[in-house]
This record gives structure tokens, sequence and C-alpha cells, in this order.
């Protein structure tokens, strides 16, 4: 429930934002994409600023946090390749 809600909030604050740049919803489709690229890119604030309070450059904070990956999907020639950093460890078979 408490996605739902944070969802709706989420939604509300778009509608009074949009309403005070006083575009329509459904918003034009180039307003719609520039909107969806700065979440995408926003969500990376806090990975990357975690990594930059750990003494990282930028780039190695970039990559750490696997930021290409998350905002442009697998580009392609990259199947089956994509970086993450939350890789699970191989569960060891006892002998």
């Amino acid at each position: 429930m408490k996605i739902y809600l944070l969802s709706l909030g989420a939604g509300l604050l778009v509608g009074v934002i949009y309403s005070l740049l006083q575009v329509r919803s459904p918003a034009p489709p180039l307003v719609a994409l520039v909107g969806l690229l700065g979440i995408l890119v926003g969500e990376q604030v806090i990975p990357v600023g975690r990594q930059l309070l750990t003494g990282s450059s930028i780039a190695a904070a970039w990559q750490k946090a696997a930021c290409a990956t998350h905002i442009f999907g697998l580009l392609p020639g990259h199947h089956g390749r994509a970086e993450t950093t939350n890789t699970p460890a191989p569960d060891e078979k006892a002998s």
C-alpha cells in the first residue's frame, strides 16, 4: 500500500509542476521524453553522490553505480553483458 501512496504523491507533484509550467497532460511527446530522462538521471544522483563522498572520481562513480546501463539500457552489441553492482554470489556445493 505504501508504494501506491508514494506513487500517487509523485503523480500529484508532477501534476502541480505541469500546472505551474502551463503544460497540459498528457504532455507533448518531447516534453514527456525530457521529463523521463530527468527521472532516470535523477535516480542516479544518490548512488553517484555516495561514491563521490567516498573519494571516487566522477567517472569511477558513474561506472560503479552502473548509470549508463540504467539510463540507456543494454545498447546494441552488448546483449547479456549488463553491468550490475549487486551480482549474487554463486552457491557453493558441499563436496
